[in-house]
């Protein structure tokens, strides 16, 4: 057993999962053998456990057990709303870093998925989230999450994910936003025109056109 005896518990707990190798959704060891193998109390066990469970990193299933969890990013929307209303300036400027970091994200993306081969289902896919936008809200995140979804890169969801439900939590700071409905099903649709014809870069002006109205709005919340 090499797990630190040093470290904190819940850092010990971490290593014993690499340590023995244990894949997201296989059972943890149970409280008794934890105890035995950290040397710790089932009291400092248990927060050690429900620390961990917070952060996505086990997963207590009542009447079955604990087990390896999958830790999601998604978890972490109400922090990082937190860190942005907290900080300076009612968070004006915290918003405009994270919506800086998600174009940079997605503009560099885009471009890749206009070279691969859009199937004409996921297109028809996109136009009809495109549409729905003009009613649903929800239709916007649906589309992005869409259009990385054959990247093969799960991380790449989740933080966009992540950074889409982080904004619209803090997007009231920036104050009540104009109707600007036709303005976002017009800028997705270029996005959706743009990965039709393969084109990367009118793919990426398209992307950067869509979030100038979002910094354009967060400009004018800053002055």
């Amino acid at each position: 057993m090499r797990v630190r005896a040093g470290a904190a518990l819940e850092e010990r707990i971490i290593e014993l999962i690499h340590e023995r190798g244990l894949a997201p959704g296989e059972s943890m060891p149970t409280e008794p053998q934890l105890m035995e193998v950290l040397g710790a109390s089932r009291n400092s066990v248990r927060e050690a456990i429900r620390a961990l469970q917070a952060l996505g990193i086990v997963d207590i299933r009542h009447g079955y057990g604990t087990f390896v969890g999958q830790a999601s990013l998604n978890g972490l929307t109400t922090s990082l709303a937190f860190r942005v209303r907290s900080s300076a300036g009612h968070g004006i400027r915290a918003i405009h870093d994270l919506v800086e970091v998600r174009e940079l994200l997605e503009t560099g993306l885009i471009g890749e998925v206009a070279k691969a081969r859009t199937s004409e289902a996921m297109l028809s896919a996109l136009d009809a989230l495109v549409t729905a936008m003009a009613h649903d809200p929800g239709a916007d995140r649906a589309f992005h999450a869409l259009l990385y979804e054959n990247c093969g890169n799960e991380l790449v969801l989740q933080l966009i994910g992540l950074f889409w439900d982080t904004y619209h939590e803090v997007e009231h700071l920036l104050g009540e936003p104009a109707d600007r409905t036709g303005d976002l099903v017009t800028n997705h649709r270029r996005i959706v025109d743009a990965l039709r014809a393969h084109d990367a870069d009118a793919a990426r002006d398209a992307m950067r056109l869509h979030f100038r109205d979002v910094r354009d709005r967060i400009s004018a919340a800053e002055r």
